[in-house]
Order: C-alpha cells, then structure tokens, then sequence
C-alpha cells in the first residue's frame, strides 16, 4: 500500500516560484533515493532531479541552477523547489521512490509567457 501524493502544482507567471511537494505513505523514504520526473503533453517523461539517501542530488541541465530537491525524512516528504519558471517547464511533476519503482499520480505545472 505504497502511496505518493504530489502537491503544489499551478498556473504561475514565467520568472515565478513554485514549490512541489510529495507525501509517502505506506513506505519510509529515509532508506531510499527519490527523483521528481515531469512528462510535457507530447513528450517522453524525463527525470528533473534525483537525491540520495544521503542527500546528494543531481539535476537536468535543463533546471541546474532552478530547481532544488529536498528531502524530510521525519516528514517523510520530498520536495522540489521551483525558481525563474519558464514556459518550457510546463508538465505534469511525479515524484518516484527508487528501487521499489513507485510513482505518485502527478501534479500539473503550468507556466505563462
């Protein structure tokens, strides 16, 4: 009974913020890597940004510099930190827990010029 929520997604203003977040259950995220993955109508789903059980973190090029993944094993929640948003960031956000290869259900992000 694994289960992600994302959370956070919206319609904001090129040049804005937003910050996603995805909420475990059934499962505790502290013993596994976490990525935030985002799928564009028409396109591929790509990964965005991937942190370790150790909290180092890698990200596309294309959001180095953006975008930051955070983790609160406490909480047992991820989050995904959003700044200077452009058009082309516009998806549907997952978050995924490595290994057991779960997916949450998505949260959308639109992004206006």
């Amino acid at each position: 009974q694994v289960q992600l929520v994302e959370s956070g997604g919206g319609l904001v203003q090129a040049g804005g913020s937003l910050r996603l977040s995805c909420a475990a259950s059934g499962v505790l995220i502290r013993f596994y890597s976490m990525g935030w993955y985002r799928q564009a109508p028409g396109k591929q789903r790509e990964l965005v940004a991937r942190i370790t059980t150790g909290g180092s973190t890698n990200y596309a090029d294309s959001v180095k510099g953006r975008f930051t993944i955070s983790r609160d094993n406490a909480r047992n929640t991820v989050y995904l930190q959003m700044n200077s948003l452009k058009p082309e960031d516009t998806a549907v956000y997952f978050c995924k827990i490595d290994v057991v290869g779960s997916w949450g259900q998505g949260t959308q992000v639109t992004v206006s010029s």
